[in-house]
C-alpha cells in the first residue's frame, strides 16, 4: 500500500514538472503552439525570422537559416538550407531542429506543412504593426525559454517607438513618397508597416490610400503626386541610385528642395528591433524636410 501510495506521487509530480516545462505561444496566423520543453535547436526561414530570434535572446539555438540571412553577423555562420522559397528539406531534416520559424508570406506554404508533416513544430511570424514586432519577440523568447531577454527587447523598442510617437504627434506634415523598389517601381500603402513609419514621422504617404500593401506606380503618379520627400533605400546598404534617378525631375518639389534621401533598407525593410533605428533616421530626414522649408526652400 505504502508503494503504490510513492507511485501514486511520483506520476503526480511527475506530470506536475512535465506541465512546468511545457511552453506555448500564439502566432501571426492565430495558431498555439506548444511544446514539451523550450526548443533547443532553432532553424528560420528568413533573414526577418533570423534577426528576431537573436533579438528574443536564442541566437545561441540558431542550427538552420536561408540567403541573407546577414544580420548579427554570427548569423552567417550558422547553416544555410537555401532561400525562403526554395529550401532544401533533407539538409534542413538532417539538421534535426526542434522548431522551425517560417515566414507567413515568405516561405511556400505547401513546405511549411511538409515540415509539420514530418514531426517538426513550426510557428509563423510576419509583425505588422509595431506592437506586433515587440509581441513576436516575446513569443519567440517564449517558446526558446528566453524571456528575460525577449521582454527587455521588446520594452526597449515599444518604449522607443512610443517616444517618436509623442515627438512627432503635432508635426508639421510632409508629404513622402517612399520607393520599396526600382523595376518595377513600387511602394507602400499605409497599411504597410513602412506605411506606419511615415505616419509615425508626421509625414504623408502620397500613395497610402492604395489598395495593395506594395502597389506598383508610375514615375508619372509620382510626378504628378509631387511629393516634398522622397525617401529610399537601394538595393544596398550604400547604393543611392534610385534616388540619382529623380534629380532629372527638376519641377518635383523633392527635387528642387534637395529632400532625396537615403534610409539604409535594412533598417526599414525587416520587421525587426532595428526599424527603431530606421525610424528615427526616417523622421530626421523629414526634418530636415520641414527645416528647409521654413528656410524659405522654393
Amino acid at each position: 500500500m505504502l508503494i503504490r501510495t510513492f507511485m501514486t506521487i511520483a506520476l503526480v509530480l511527475g506530470s506536475v514538472t512535465a506541465q512546468a516545462d511545457e511552453v506555448c505561444a500564439t502566432d501571426t496566423s492565430g495558431k498555439r503552439l506548444c511544446l514539451d520543453q523550450p526548443a533547443t535547436r532553432i532553424a528560420a526561414l528568413s533573414p526577418g525570422a533570423t534577426e528576431l530570434v537573436w533579438a528574443a535572446g536564442a541566437g545561441d539555438k540558431v542550427v538552420a537559416v536561408v540567403a541573407y540571412s546577414d544580420y548579427p553577423p554570427e548569423a552567417r555562420d550558422v547553416t544555410s538550407v537555401g532561400s525562403h522559397t526554395r529550401m532544401d528539406l533533407e539538409r534542413l531534416v538532417s539538421l534535426k531542429p526542434d522548431l522551425v520559424i517560417g515566414w507567413v508570406t515568405g516561405n511556400p506554404p505547401e513546405q511549411l506543412e511538409t515540415i509539420r508533416e514530418l514531426g517538426i513544430p513550426v510557428f509563423s511570424i510576419e509583425p505588422r504593426s509595431f506592437d506586433e514586432v515587440s509581441d513576436t519577440i516575446r513569443q519567440l523568447a517564449a517558446l526558446a525559454g528566453t524571456e528575460a531577454h525577449g521582454d527587455k527587447v521588446a520594452h526597449h523598442f515599444r518604449r522607443g517607438i512610443a517616444e517618436l510617437e509623442a515627438t512627432y504627434r503635432d508635426a508639421d506634415p510632409v508629404p513622402v513618397f517612399y520607393q520599396v523598389w526600382d523595376e518595377p517601381l513600387m511602394t507602400v500603402n499605409d497599411d504597410h508597416l513602412i506605411g506606419k513609419v511615415v505616419t509615425l514621422c508626421g509625414g504623408v504617404n502620397v500613395f497610402g490610400e492604395l489598395d495593395r500593401l506594395v502597389p506598383r506606380i508610375s514615375e508619372e503618379a509620382v510626378l504628378a503626386a509631387d511629393p516634398e520627400a522622397i525617401l529610399a533605400g537601394g538595393m544596398g546598404e550604400e547604393n543611392r541610385h534610385w534616388l540619382t534617378h529623380w534629380q532629372q525631375y527638376g519641377e518635383l518639389t523633392a527635387t528642387r528642395r534637395d529632400n532625396l534621401f537615403f534610409v539604409p533598407p535594412s533598417l526599414i525593410q525587416r520587421p525587426t528591433p532595428r526599424m527603431l533605428e530606421g525610424s528615427r533616421l526616417f523622421c530626421e530626414k523629414l526634418d530636415q524636410a520641414r527645416a528647409r522649408r521654413r528656410h524659405g526652400a522654393q
